[in-house]
């Protein structure tokens, strides 16, 4: 991640970076995007393009799939909990997920499945948090691994963006996860996403109502963001972007629309690690709470914690592939030398600078598996 610099004035490289960004909606890189900088004094909002190809001109309140935004939300909800103490960081969770006690762990990451040792602790909170849990997205391909095979056969849906959701229910999807083995012993790498997955039932039995409930409840409201959930309701669709891939020419092909799109129907399992549907105003007054440590609606000292670097030196250049040279974990946000943040797969992304009190925010409609050549690069250069 890059470092802010000083070179030109705040408002000339504002003034820079809409022009960029209007560049790839020009181009037919991407239809539309939305940028929405909120800094300490003033917000600044650029919407350029459309929802769709040939579609309808792209607004403000345009509502995205913002994917693993969902993860620093969820992050957030499990450390409210904590410090109502009814979570603890480094208890561990066998009571509420019994289905993770007692774990066996590969012998090798890639090997049978029924070549396991025994894991040598327990699985924590603070393991989800920083994905240190020992089981996660592997980094192969698709289905090369006989675990990944495993956990397509089990409808688990974990490796990899959610679509089509996964048909179980959280209490099924647990016990078909605790059939599986670990990677990885507890502790010891830092594997992408399943954690936050965990962590949407987490905070549900722990909470004693479903995750959407205590979400709304403990966080939306509060905070004034009432178009985020896990569901678009009918009356607003037409406020639905088109979600977009790239073929193999190279062209955008539709990968949700709208009056079909999946997020049409509340899920059987709300996905903590990628569900969500957000706009930019909701999002930037989370990450505003984040920048203001908490705002009451969780403590500072969590805040502190979450955006905090967790890893070792040797978790970070294991991971350096996914996350970035020099870049580290907290909870559910990645945490660079002046930044932290994180990006959703279907099109966003999203960093905060805490020196600057400002956070950054771009929503898009196309897939970052096929992303438009330096869009993230030159949003992350401010």
């Amino acid at each position: 991640m890059r470092r802010v610099t000083t070179d030109k004035s705040w408002t000339a490289k504002l003034d820079h970076l809409d022009e960029q960004m209007t560049g790839y909606v020009e181009r037919g890189e991407v239809p539309g995007l939305v940028t929405l900088l909120s800094g300490p004094s003033e917000v600044r909002v650029n919407v350029v393009g459309k929802m769709a190809v040939d579609g309808e001109p792209m607004q403000r309140d345009t509502l995205f799939r913002v994917a693993s935004f969902t993860k620093p939300i969820a992050a957030v909800a499990a450390m409210i909990l904590v410090d109502e103490e009814c979570l603890e960081l480094d208890r561990p969770l066998d009571d509420l997920l019994p289905e993770l006690a007692e774990r066996r762990v590969l012998t090798q990451v890639d090997g049978p499945l029924d070549e396991t040792v025994p894991a040598e602790r327990v699985i924590t909170l603070r393991d989800l948090l920083t994905f240190r849990l020992g089981l996660g997205e592997p980094m192969a391909a698709p289905d090369s691994q006989p675990i990944q095979r495993a956990e397509a056969d089990l409808e688990l849906k974990t490796f990899g963006p959610p679509k089509p959701r996964t048909p179980l229910e959280p209490d099924e999807w647990m016990r078909r996860l605790g059939t599986l083995p670990l990677q990885h012993q507890p502790g010891k790498r830092w594997k992408y996403a399943t954690g936050s997955h965990l962590l949407g039932v987490l905070v549900a039995r722990a909470a004693g109502q479903p995750l959407e409930v205590f979400l709304r409840e403990r966080l939306f409201e509060p905070l004034g963001m009432k178009d985020t959930g896990f569901t678009v309701p009918a009356s607003q669709l037409h406020r639905l972007a088109t979600s977009y891939v790239t073929s193999e020419t190279g062209e955008l092909e539709i990968y949700d629309g709208v009056t079909d799109s999946q997020w049409c129907q509340a899920p059987t399992f709300p996905d903590a690690a990628g569900g969500l549907i957000s706009t930019a105003d909701d999002f930037a007054a989370f990450a505003r709470m984040l920048l203001d440590g908490g705002a009451g609606i969780v403590s500072p000292e969590s805040i502190e914690q979450m955006t905090t670097d967790q890893l070792t030196l040797e978790q970070r250049e294991a991971a350096a592939d996914f996350l970035g040279p020099d870049t580290g974990w907290g909870f559910g946000v990645s945490v660079g030398a002046d930044r932290y943040g994180w990006a959703g797969g279907l099109g966003t992304s999203w960093y905060s600078l805490p020196a600057q009190r400002t956070a950054a925010i771009l929503l898009t409609q196309r897939a970052l598996w096929t992303p438009a050549p330096g869009l993230l690069e030159a949003f992350d250069s401010i």
